[in-house]
């Protein structure tokens, strides 16, 4: 049975890698060299102290805009797909997540937040969960494998009160968002206030991911129309101070199936397109030198912890040998003192009795200096002398205890875990890495040049 669920498991990863594209597939093994769950980077960087978020394997794309403003159309458009209802009431849209799959399916909240687990902390927004949703789908359309769109609810003005905050929940979706596409529309609420506060305050963090569109632009009438509605959304973007820049582009676009006859006006809808395949670009670049820089800093981590350990264990030789010293002072003194009452004259019946006359004498000899310094003392001061010694081999025993205090070291098996780790980031995730380096350069230039 074990062996029939492999035949299984790697048909069905074959049938994967033959349908998924390349930039796909670099993504995808970039995000598995993170997460695996016995040699992956985010486990080995925990055993490091260290906090390593995997990349996803998929850019998101967050869609803003008021009502009507063609932001479902276009996701339609984008992956040939009917998935989202356009013309939705404003009180029953919330925020949906569009993304590829191996077949049509729906997601409700809790559902989405399993399948985007870096999107939970969603759930401490009050009223969020409940109105998320996934629309999963097939489509295989330009390069619907790489993105996921985030649909929000259409912005208005007045008194409609939404079931949970939303300029919070756009902006909090904003922060992991790869693009942010803000379209205005020509007849509808194109310069509503929550809209234009929602951009302006992204706009403070997020500037370098913002894209301004004109949508619907085949409803402006004529080029005279057109230019007059442009300037105005400009205009009054442009009395926002955080919105204020120079060079100020917004394509027209339009969704040329909505419209029954072709359209005067130009339609730079696939500027969308090349937006999002140059932020996919981009992003392979950045997993890649992330991944890189990743490996980097946790061979560098495992090398300083293994020449800690070889510094703790030097320490810990050096103490022991210093305890080893102290002690033997300390117990040294007053076994020598000890020797010499017993070796004295007042004690030669005894000795005499217990060991013969030559140890007697060998044990006088080595103990004269011992003998010459109690001499030394007077005999008034023979108790004080006693209790200085007994303080002195005191300080010596405390002194042996401090100085034998040793560093934890790593045990052996931890030690060769750590060194495992070390050759497999080094030797596998590198090789890896310069591998699917080299198949995201071969799209774009020669294998003579790579060479």
């Amino acid at each position: 049975m074990s062996s029939r669920g492999g035949r299984t498991r790697s048909a069905a990863n074959a049938v994967e890698n033959v349908t998924m594209t390349l930039n796909e597939r670099i993504l995808r093994d970039c995000h598995a060299l993170y997460v695996d769950e016995d040699k992956g980077l985010v486990r080995i960087a925990e055993d490091l102290g260290l906090t390593l978020l995997a990349p996803r394997k998929k850019i998101s794309v967050l869609l803003i805009g008021n009502h009507s403003a063609g932001k479902s159309s276009f996701i339609n458009w984008y992956i040939d797909e009917h998935v989202q209802r356009t013309g939705v009431a404003i009180e029953t849209q919330g925020f949906t997540f569009v993304t590829s799959g191996k077949k049509r399916e729906s997601l409700t909240g809790n559902a989405t937040l399993h399948l985007y687990p870096h999107f939970k902390p969603l759930q401490k927004l009050d009223g969020v969960v409940e109105y998320l949703q996934t629309e999963i789908s097939p489509s295989r359309q330009k390069r619907f494998g790489l993105v996921t769109f985030v649909d929000t609810p259409g912005l208005v003005d007045g008194d409609m009160k939404y079931p949970f905050d939303v300029e919070e929940t756009i902006h909090w979706l904003g922060n992991l968002a790869d693009l942010i596409f803000v379209f205005f529309d020509p007849i509808g609420q194109a310069l509503c206030k929550r809209t234009l506060n929602v951009v302006e305050k992204l706009n403070d963090k997020h500037s370098d991911r913002i894209r301004f569109y004109l949508t619907k632009a085949d409803t402006a009438g004529d080029e005279k129309d057109r230019q007059r509605v442009l300037m105005q959304i400009v205009q009054e973007l442009c009395k926002r101070p955080g919105l204020n820049k120079c060079g100020f582009d917004m394509p027209t676009i339009y969704v040329p199936s909505l419209i029954p006859k072709p359209a005067r006006c130009e339609n730079q809808l696939e500027q969308v397109c090349v937006d999002i395949d140059k932020t996919i670009n981009q992003t392979i670049q950045n997993t890649l030198n992330t991944l890189e820089k990743d490996c980097e800093t946790i061979a560098s981590l495992t090398e300083q912890r293994l020449e800690k350990d070889r510094q703790d264990r030097s320490y810990n030789l050096r103490a022991r040998s210093k305890g080893v010293l102290f002690g033997l002072l300390g117990f040294l003194l007053p076994l020598a003192l000890l020797v010499h009452f017993l070796a004295s004259e007042s004690s030669n019946l005894f000795l005499s009795n217990v060991v013969s006359p030559d140890i007697v004498d060998a044990v006088r000899v080595y103990l004269s200096p011992v003998a010459g310094l109690w001499q030394v003392i007077p005999e008034d001061y023979h108790l004080f002398a006693l209790v200085g010694f007994a303080l002195v081999s005191l300080i010596l025993l405390i002194f042996a205890k401090f100085a034998s205090r040793t560093r934890p070291t790593l045990s052996s098996k931890v030690k060769r875990r750590f060194q495992e780790k070390r050759e497999y980031v080094e030797g596998h995730v590198k090789a890896t890495k310069k591998q699917l380096y080299g198949d995201y350069l071969k799209q774009s230039v020669g294998a003579v040049d790579l060479s």
